[in-house]
């Protein structure tokens, strides 16, 4: 369909936006995508044929134009469908094109596409989406039934394939197996950003994957979604949004933003190379602004599928009546402990159990038809809202503190003198014990020096009895927030490979901000040089919310370095780890469905004072990294084992390092041609090696040999391929092959009559520039055998014989 220009206009020009998706990063929040759509049917087009439509009216541009003035570039498209078929196209206009047949659209960015109704149709909710060639799966299942649980039953699984990147399984059965450290990370990740929005009292039993904001805004399973995500980047100094692996390796920030609708925040991570805080705002600030975006997407496509949620299930919210008299029973007893500040974790628990202590006969016989379940959860209300409204309405902490104040904070550097690096850092009732250790570059498991943070929660940290297992998912993403904090001030050129270690002893609170704080001093303490000291603070939130508005706040309170009651009452734990100069490392985990993007920023605000408070109070203890490692820790030389010797060096497969290993637990590895590297676990396994080396590569040559001169060498050995030789006597024998024994092809020297001890004459022609092994033979001295020689003459005579007794014939 062409349209003719108006008078006065200039001809019609191509699409200068694509009509395929959104194709945006507004300066300013982008307007509804109603008007566009309208515009589409002013032309009576549907969107799918709109799409093959190449030639615009100016003043439609114009038009559309009017309805995006803040759109100025197009990072990112949206393509919406369902059931294979395009539903509607959302674009974002950039600006005109003069040029006619220009691209419609840019091509340097990602196109983001989801598709829902052809895969997996037994799933509550089930959506593909795409991002530029990278595709995912994501599925959605909820029970109808209800759980045992008291709490949301959610499971995250997210798995990678081998032959999504063309790659077979390299393990025994070349198939994939348990589930990984990164896959464990990244759903955690994302059962992060969407728990959040799950409606109070949902414990039914759930289960999602990747990209879970569309499988569950698809669904008819309850949600209060969608939500959107990206990843952000800074590449010289620039925010770039879902950068690819290639540029994540020159960024300096990893942060992932999931937002929910009206430019609310639900979940940050980000592992940032110490950058500033204005800088790390910002990227929040962008990453939000094109997380609304892809929510805009999702919302065009629920409306377009016409999807319903599930009204029929029961949210399991205790009775509002059975509320108000256990509020009766035990508010001035709760109040009372809660305005105690000297109880501790154990006490105020102990004492909070007992205000609950009421006969159950009391409730049966107001509430006939009360659970045991809604009977004590109707206590746990009742002391979370007295919790709460001591702090937002009277401004009262369970321990006295102030909103800003830290607790009290004791540090201690070099516990153990066998350790390479030790620190007990202490924040109120949160204790950890760091250690760090070193080992060889090759015992590292990653290309990282520093190799891993392994923390470990036992039960007992905690006043209880379990079971002491393996890592669970909990600490493995408490130690990579650690190693987050810890990695940037790492020097990248160290001789060892880093561990660091981070023991949980007692625990109420923040106890992996304590490991990033005491794995700080811990490599201070073991002399790794680290660029600046590290510290992490927790920040929590206690909310009001507005009754008149569903979703608003109304009053807000931030806490600095908070309790354990304070984290398990409140609405978010947002931990935060840097240097004086910026951050390395944040991961705030939101309890409500999103928080407005001020209590984000005042909230790092906080946490950076108290950064460099603990940092204070850190430099006391140590200041800087230690000049020189500690005395018993390991070492590591080079030495140089130049070509002749290093058959020597190396043994037969190997047998001399392998020696050296088992004895003096010494680990040796090629840097270069002449160059080997030797670590030793301590002084004095190295000082053993020395002499271990020295030995097998002591110079035994006492008598100077002559190139091409002839010796007497006495057999010590026979074996299959030649014998074993010396030409003097402390000398190491050398094989002389059967190829340089005899002029004639032998298999064995006993052939030749050689025997043990049998002194034989041996010309030597120096050693194999490659091995530097001795080069001798024997054949060489012995006159060639005899052979009938055959002239020309002769075979002219037979030539002519034959020739002659042919005429004959």
């Amino acid at each position: 369909m062409k349209l003719p220009p108006l008078e006065g206009e200039r001809p019609p020009l191509r699409c200068p936006f694509s009509l395929l998706g959104i194709e945006t990063e507004p300066r300013e929040a982008p307007v509804s995508i109603c008007p566009f759509l309208s515009i589409l049917q002013l032309l009576q087009l549907t969107p799918a044929r709109a799409c093959h439509n190449s030639q615009w009216h100016p003043s439609l541009l114009r038009r559309a134009n009017q309805l995006y003035l803040n759109v100025k570039q197009a990072p990112c498209r949206v393509i919406l469908s369902v059931n294979g078929c395009l539903l509607c196209c959302l674009p974002f206009v950039a600006e005109m094109e003069d040029e006619v047949g220009g691209e419609c659209c840019d091509s340097r960015f990602p196109k983001l596409e989801i598709s829902s109704g052809k895969l997996a149709r037994f799933a509550d909710g089930c959506a593909v989406v795409k991002l530029g060639e990278t595709a995912v799966m994501v599925t959605a299942v909820s029970k109808t039934k209800t759980s045992q649980s008291q709490f949301l039953p959610l499971v995250v699984d997210y798995r990678q394939k081998g032959a999504a990147v063309g790659r077979i399984p390299t393990n025994y059965l070349r198939r994939e197996l348990g589930v990984t450290d990164h896959e464990i990370l990244t759903s955690r990740l994302i059962d992060r950003s969407i728990r959040p929005l799950f409606p109070a009292g949902y414990y039914y039993d759930t289960q999602v994957g990747y990209f879970a904001s569309a499988a569950l805004a698809l669904s008819d399973i309850p949600w209060n979604g969608p939500i959107g995500a990206v990843r952000v980047g800074m590449i010289d100094g620039e925010v770039v949004i879902n950068p690819t692996r290639k540029e994540m390796s020159s960024s300096t920030l990893n942060l992932v933003v999931s937002g929910a609708p009206r430019n609310h925040i639900v979940m940050l991570e980000a592992a940032a190379d110490n950058i500033l805080q204005q800088d790390f705002c910002h990227a929040i600030k962008v990453g939000l602004k094109h997380t609304q975006q892809i929510i805009q997407g999702i919302q065009q496509l629920v409306r377009e599928k016409g999807v319903k949620k599930r009204t029929d299930q029961k949210l399991f919210t205790t009775p509002e009546e059975i509320v108000k008299y256990a509020q009766q029973l035990a508010s001035e007893k709760v109040t009372a402990v809660f305005s105690d500040f000297t109880h501790d974790k154990v006490s105020i628990c102990i004492h909070i159990i007992s205000c609950s202590r009421v006969p159950s006969r009391f409730f049966l016989e107001k509430f006939p038809g009360a659970d045991s379940y809604e009977i004590t959860e109707s206590f746990n209300v009742v002391a979370k809202e007295i919790f709460r409204n001591l702090i937002i309405n009277e401004y009262r902490r369970c321990d006295g503190r102030d909103f800003n104040t830290l607790r009290n904070i004791t540090c201690e550097v070099d516990l153990f003198k066998t350790l390479h690096g030790s620190a007990l850092f202490q924040r109120g009732q949160t204790q950890v014990l760091c250690t760090v250790t070193f080992d060889s570059l090759e015992s590292s498991i990653k290309s990282d020096l520093i190799t891993t943070v392994a923390r470990y929660f036992p039960p007992y940290a905690t006043n209880e009895i379990g079971r002491v297992s393996g890592s669970n998912r909990r600490e493995l993403g408490h130690g990579a927030l650690a190693e987050k904090a810890l990695k940037p001030v790492i020097p990248n050129k160290f001789p060892f490979t880093i561990r660091v270690t981070s023991e949980v002893l007692e625990s109420n609170g923040s106890s992996s901000m304590a490991s990033a704080c005491g794995g700080s001093l811990a490599l201070m303490d073991a002399g790794v040089p680290i660029s600046s000291p590290v510290a992490g603070v927790a920040i929590g939130l206690i909310t009001k919310p507005n009754p008149e508005k569903v979703g608003d706040i109304e009053n807000y309170c931030l806490l600095t370095d908070i309790l354990g009651i304070e984290d398990y009452n409140g609405d978010m734990d947002f931990k935060m780890a840097g240097t004086n100069k910026g951050i390395t490392a944040l991961q705030a985990d939101i309890k409500i469905p999103g928080i407005p993007l001020k209590i984000v920023m005042e909230a790092i605000q906080q946490a950076t004072v108290a950064k460099k408070e603990i940092l204070q109070i850190m430099s006391k203890v140590i200041a800087k990294p230690r000049p020189s490692r500690k005395e018993n820790g390991p070492l590591v030389e080079n030495i140089q084992v130049p070509a002749t010797k290093r058959a020597r060096f190396l043994g037969p497969g190997g047998y001399n390092l392998k020696k050296l290993l088992a004895e003096t637990g010494v680990t040796v590895s090629q840097v270069d041609e002449d160059t080997f590297s030797i670590f030793a676990p301590v002084p004095e396994a190295m000082y053993e090696a020395k002499e271990f080396i020295n030995e097998i590569c002591k110079d035994d040559q006492d008598y100077q040999l002559e190139f091409g001169a002839i010796y007497t060498a006495t057999i010590t050995e026979l074996r299959d391929a030649g014998v074993m030789v010396k030409l003097y006597p402390n000398m190491t024998p050398v094989l002389l092959h059967n190829s340089q024994l005899d002029q004639r092809k032998i298999k064995h020297p006993s052939a030749i009559g050689l025997q043990i001890g049998q002194e034989i004459q041996v010309k030597y022609f120096g050693r194999d520039p490659t091995d530097g092994r001795m080069r001798l033979s024997r054949k060489v001295l012995q006159s060639p055998a005899t052979s009938v020689v055959k002239t020309l003459s002769e075979k002219r005579s037979i030539g002519n014989a034959v020739h002659e007794s042919a005429n004959s014939a």
